[in-house]
């Protein structure tokens, strides 16, 4: 459906659904006022009829035959001595206590009957009045209602129009932002509608923010992936036009190391990717200090002195394959500048686990600690990007952290060298 017919739908339900409504009420509130009318209409003849029966009731004990000259529009009988109707015609005995609707002369009558020592005496008076009031109110209700709910549906679809006007506004600005201007946004006004507007420029700032992260995001890996492609065609250059300059198995420790750096490139990439998409997680608990103790090893295993003594007992709720990243991504990073030892400590308190990797190296000049930690971040010493890093380690890892409902942060270590803090929420003992 076109956006305008939507938009003209919208007007046209909220106008049809309170007409019906409207006409809903209105109908049943004037079948029930009629009602009213008439019942309240008959309760006034049926008063009357009583205080006729008390006359006529006294008049026939007194003289029963002046009954039969009663001259008025009350009909009047009395069982045995007549009645004042002119063609004798003899009205229908009504129980006592009760009133009843008859038809005399094909006019309705509302008639009451009462017992009295000359006989059975029935009164009855017409009810044409009271018939003709209630069919004109009935006609005046019949003619009004419709009208009303014209004028109001007039109403409505103009307020409704006037009140959807500023949506359908702000969707035309909506549909002129392209990505070729991206800088674009809706102007924002001061009631409900500017809320939506203010929130939509906030999405298009995002969004804005997001596509420029995106294309140097893509242009910087693009750049990386070049860079050991470019490697790897000088090499197979070489090989090929001058075969005594190299050898295969120069020739195959570049092809290898090259690809296990571009393979390094690429799966780093698809984490960002899923990380950055907030795919699902495997949630389990993770006791830090194991995965601290198996770093530790692991870099004891390739000479890398460790100080290990400060990993205490600590557990969180997370992704273990997630953790464990974040934590070999840290302690590569500081195997790779460290002077002699790398320092690991593992703590929990206060309901958060820090997690604390440090190295004696140059450390991190203060106004780059938060840069390490964007994607193919390029420092004054090359720390997040020389030999065996892709430039997206630590960028990974606050992710991870984030990911987590944590934060990573760098400082300055009590040796002078970097100090990296991993801070998480520790898992709840009482689960």
């Amino acid at each position: 459906m076109p956006r305008a017919v939507f938009s003209r739908s919208i007007r046209a339900r909220i106008t049809a659904g309170a007409l019906l409504v409207l006409a809903l009420a209105l109908g049943l509130g004037s079948v029930a006022a009629v009602q009213i009318l008439s019942r309240t209409l008959t309760a006034g003849i049926a008063t009357s009829l009583e205080q006729d029966l008390d006359f006529y009731a006294d008049l026939a004990e007194s003289d029963p035959a002046a009954i039969r000259d009663v001259d008025d529009d009350v009909l009047v009988q009395l069982e045995g001595s007549g009645s004042n109707l002119e063609d004798g015609t003899a009205l229908p005995a009504v129980p006592e206590d009760s009133t009843a609707r008859i038809v005399v002369d094909g006019e309705a009558y509302l008639a009451a009957s009462e017992s009295t020592d000359s006989g059975m005496l029935t009164v009855a008076r017409p009810l044409e009045g009271a018939d003709e009031a209630t069919r004109a109110a009935g006609v005046l209700l019949a003619v009004a209602v419709p009208i009303v709910l014209l004028l109001i549906g007039v109403v409505l679809w103009v307020v409704t129009g006037r009140a959807l006007a500023p949506v359908e506004r702000l969707r035309r600005q909506v549909e002129t932002v392209d990505a070729a201007d991206p800088a674009q946004r809706v102007d924002a006004g001061q009631d409900e509608l500017g809320d939506l507007a203010a929130t939509m420029n906030d999405l298009l700032d995002r969004i804005q923010q997001a596509q420029v992260l995106q294309r140097r995001f893509v242009s910087d890996a693009s750049h990386e992936l070049r860079s050991p492609l470019a490697t790897l065609h000088q090499h197979a250059e070489l090989a090929r036009d001058h075969p005594q300059a190299t050898s295969l198995a120069a020739l195959g420790d570049v092809v290898l190391g090259e690809g296990a750096r571009m393979q390094e490139l690429v799966e780093s990439l698809l984490l960002m990717a899923r990380l950055d998409e907030g795919q699902g997680r495997v949630t389990a608990e993770v006791d830090l200090d194991d995965l601290a103790l198996e770093e530790a090893a692991r870099l004891r295993g390739l000479g890398v002195a460790v100080d290990a003594r400060g990993i205490g007992p600590a557990r969180v709720q997370g992704d273990p394959a997630m953790l464990a990243r974040a934590l070999r991504n840290l302690t590569d990073n500081a195997a790779r500048h460290a002077a002699g030892t790398v320092t690991l400590r593992v703590a929990e308190h206060a309901g958060r686990v820090r997690v604390q990797v440090e190295d004696d190296g140059a450390g991190i000049p203060a106004d780059q600690r938060e840069l390490v930690f964007e994607r193919f971040a390029r420092l004054d010493e090359g720390r997040a990007r020389d030999a065996g890093g892709s430039g997206l380690g630590l960028a990974i890892v606050r992710q991870i952290a984030r990911a987590h409902g944590g934060t990573v942060t760098a400082g300055q270590g009590t040796a002078g060298g970097a100090l990296f803090t991993l801070d998480l929420p520790a898992a709840d003992r009482g689960a």
